[in-house]
């Protein structure tokens, strides 16, 4: 699922080289997800009114009930 949300990441941020993806196991069967990008490229990922990082979130967890496991896709405070 990193790897996944790394990718999707990488195709939309003018600098694909900054994306990362740090993972963390929460509990049992609970992940987050942190996405890491190049400040610049914060705007893209967020979209207009969260609209891009709400996909991302759809996408991700899709593959997570076929994993069985529960993910939050979060961005870093800033």
């Amino acid at each position: 699922m990193k790897d996944f949300l790394a990718y999707l990441v990488s195709q939309i941020v003018d600098k694909p080289e900054m994306v990362a993806v740090n993972e963390q196991t929460v509990g049992v069967g609970i992940v987050n997800l942190e996405i890491v990008v190049n400040p610049t490229d914060m705007g893209k990922v967020i979209g207009k009114s969260g609209r891009i990082i709400r996909a991302l979130r759809d996408l991700v967890k899709v593959l997570a009930v076929k994993h069985n496991v529960r993910v939050n896709v979060v961005l870093p405070e800033q």
